[in-house]
Parts: C-alpha cells; structure tokens; sequence
C-alpha cells in the first residue's frame, strides 16, 4: 500500500515501500496538466522529498487524464516573473530531476499530447515509454515564440536534424508515437490501458537493484554529456571506484538474504 505522502494541490505523490517505486503523477487534466508556478514549486518539492526517501529507488512521472501528458506552460495562469528581465528564471529548473541534482532512475510514462514545455519532464527522464496514442510537438514558433529551451535537451535524444524539424514546424507535425520509438524518443510504446502498469514494472525491475549501483549509473552518464569525451572517463573511473563497492555489498546483502529468490534472464519486452 502506497505510504501517505504531503499533500499536493497539482500533482500526487505516492510512495510504495513494496517495491521502492516512487509515483509522481501531474494531476491538472482538466487544464491539459500544464504547470503553473504553483506545479514547479510542487514538482521540485517532490523531487526532494524522493531524493531524500532511502526507500525510494526509482521514480514514475506519470499525468492524469487521457487527453494529455502536458501542455507545457499554463498561458492562462501568469508565472509571474520579476519586473527586472536579468532576475526571470527558467520554470524547467524546477521541473526537471537532474536540475535539482535527483539521480535516482526516473521512468517517463507519456499519453496524449507533449507538447512545448512538456519536454522539460521527457528531456531529463531515464526511461521514457509512451501510449499508442501519444503525440509530441512543440508549439513555440506557431505561436510566435522563440523554442530556445526545450530543443537542448531534445537534441541529447534525438539529434540535432530531428531536434530541428520539431521546433521548426511547431503545430504543423504531430510525431506520433510510432515515430517517437523510432526516432529515439521513447523507447517503448504500449496501449494505452497498459501504460501506468508497464512504467511501474519498468521501475520495479531497477528499483531491485542495488540502488547505490542505479544512482550512481545515472548521475555519471548525464554528467558525462557536459564534459569532453576524455574528462569524462577519467572522471567516472573515479565514480566506479566510489560507488563499485557500495553497490556490491549492497548486492551481496541481499543475496545473502533469506528471502532472497534467484531470477533469470528476461527477453526484451519491446521485440514481439
């Protein structure tokens, strides 16, 4: 049973103890789950609150409703920046895991419509897996705006040439779900009733691991993007030699564990 976390007025947060999996879930259908300031708050709340839970191993994202993932930002309802243009802030700061330094395996859970600031959420997910149903696109230059933001963290998925045709045909191109896989979006489509379901197996099946092994996989790959090629290998050899022995006594613990029961091999679910 899930653990009662804080309450929330625009995203849920559960906590199944069972299994470690967090499950964060935008919770504003009835306005296409766009954020507002009060979402980024919550969101970044969230993100400390599982940060900090040892109980936690991996983490679901995942949105209310059918009709959308997110619509990005909540137009109607103003952010409400500072009067001094050099104070604004970028609202994906708070949004997103690895800007507030969370590197527990986060896994993505997209249905509907992802569209413009959405992709702060997809951009720095571990795992991202979608409906048959879902669409990505960014609407930024149909409504006259500069898409600047979203397409950085966009190109680390799907290069430069898509990245580009995304932010350049704003509404005009819907990439489907099909698309999505095959471009490297996602990296799993399912129905859409099997959605929520194979996104919490997905973060079950990590969150088994030796969390100290899954952290710090995470946090030496995303860090290794910002770095050249070379500082990044002499820089996660020191993180293997970190971490190397915490995961393996912690895999040792649990192997030596009487409830410990041994699995085999599992096929790759995405090859049918």
């Amino acid at each position: 049973m899930p653990v009662n976390t804080p309450g929330f007025d625009t995203i849920l947060l559960d906590v199944d103890g069972a299994d470690h999996v967090a499950t964060i879930t935008l919770n504003r259908p009835e306005r296409l789950n766009a954020f507002d300031r009060t979402m980024c708050t919550e969101m970044a709340e969230a993100w400390r609150i599982v940060k900090l839970d040892d109980a936690v191993h991996a983490v679901v994202l995942r949105a209310a409703g059918d009709r959308a993932f997110s619509s990005g930002l909540d137009i109607k309802t103003p952010y409400g920046q500072p009067d001094n243009v050099w104070n604004h802030e970028d609202p994906g700061e708070l949004l997103s895991p690895k800007w507030q330094k969370l590197w527990k395996p986060v896994v993505c859970a997209v249905q509907g419509m992802c569209t413009a600031g959405a992709f702060y959420f997809v951009n720095e997910s571990d795992v991202v897996i979608c409906s048959t149903e879902a669409t990505f696109f960014d609407s930024h230059v149909s409504a006259g705006l500069v898409c600047a933001l979203e397409p950085i963290g966009l190109m680390r998925r799907v290069g430069l040439g898509e990245t580009l045709r995304i932010a350049l045909l704003g509404n005009d191109e819907r990439v489907s779900a099909e698309t999505a896989l095959r471009i490297g979006l996602v990296t799993e489509v399912v129905a859409p009733n099997q959605l929520w379901d194979r996104a919490h197996e997905i973060a079950a099946t990590i969150a088994a691991k030796p969390p100290s092994a899954t952290q710090g996989t995470v946090k030496a790959i995303w860090e290794s993007l910002d770095k050249p090629y070379r500082t990044a290998m002499e820089q996660n050899l020191i993180y293997t030699r970190l971490g190397n022995p915490m995961g393996t006594a912690e895999l040792t613990a649990r192997q030596d564990s009487p409830d410990n029961v041994a699995a085999g091999p599992r096929s790759d679910p995405r090859i049918r």
